[in-house]
């Protein structure tokens, strides 16, 4: 996957927008020396970049977060450093945003200022086993008040269907014709489907763009 200077990962609350981060943000590491991962997740307190943060030290990516990540003090607050995100254009970033409009709003700011330098994707994540998106129809409604929220539209579409640990092998398979459904409700392309490394061996061949990953520790 060739990465363009900004991506952005956007979806339902839950919908394991921060777990693709991670991982996206080593595979950009390959490709770029000068890479950042932004969490501006202002909805979910508690599954975060920040949980990475020392293997990001060690590859050498920055962080880009609020002061109160991973503390006990849930606030709504953005990173100080939130416009080195648009200002320092030799730096590439994985941006993971919040689940839901809410979550959305906090693009805002920047919102203008990406769209200006036209050098970003904006992927949205999706999972069919939320509560609240279990079919196309309802996924749909809430990618567009996401992008109502933030100003912006998706580029592309990412299926992350998944049970946690429940998650099998016909897990995903089953959430294949959801996720194209979606794709074309939304005019969009879906360019990946994720699944955690020990079921990709059974994938390998019976999933166009599967996308292997690595879980944060605290998602274990």
């Amino acid at each position: 996957m060739t990465y363009k200077r900004l991506t952005l990962l956007c979806g339902h609350y839950g919908s394991g927008k921060t777990n693709i981060a991670v991982n996206m943000a080593f595979e950009l590491k390959k490709q770029q020396d000068r890479v950042a991962v932004a969490d501006l997740d202002i909805v979910n307190p508690y599954f975060r970049t920040k949980d990475s943060s020392d293997d990001f030290s060690h590859a050498g990516i920055r962080l880009i977060c609020s002061d109160y990540a991973n503390t006990n003090l849930d606030l709504p607050a953005m990173p100080e450093d939130l416009y080195a995100l648009t200002d320092d254009k030799e730096l590439y970033t994985i941006l993971d945003i919040g689940g839901d409009d809410r979550g959305a709003l906090a693009l805002g700011r920047i919102a203008a200022a990406i769209l200006e330098e036209n050098n970003y994707e904006m992927f949205a994540v999706i999972n069919k086993y939320r509560p609240l998106t279990r079919d196309a129809a309802s996924t749909v409604e809430v990618l567009r008040e996401i992008e109502w929220a933030c100003r912006m539209k998706f580029t592309a579409v990412i299926n992350n269907s998944n049970l946690g640990r429940e998650t099998d092998a016909q897990t995903v398979l089953d959430s294949l014709e959801y996720a194209e459904e979606v794709a074309k409700l939304m005019g969009l392309e879906k360019i990946l489907t994720s699944a955690e490394e020990r079921l990709c061996p059974e994938l390998e061949g019976r999933v166009p763009g599967l996308l292997a990953l690595k879980l944060q520790k605290k998602i274990l």
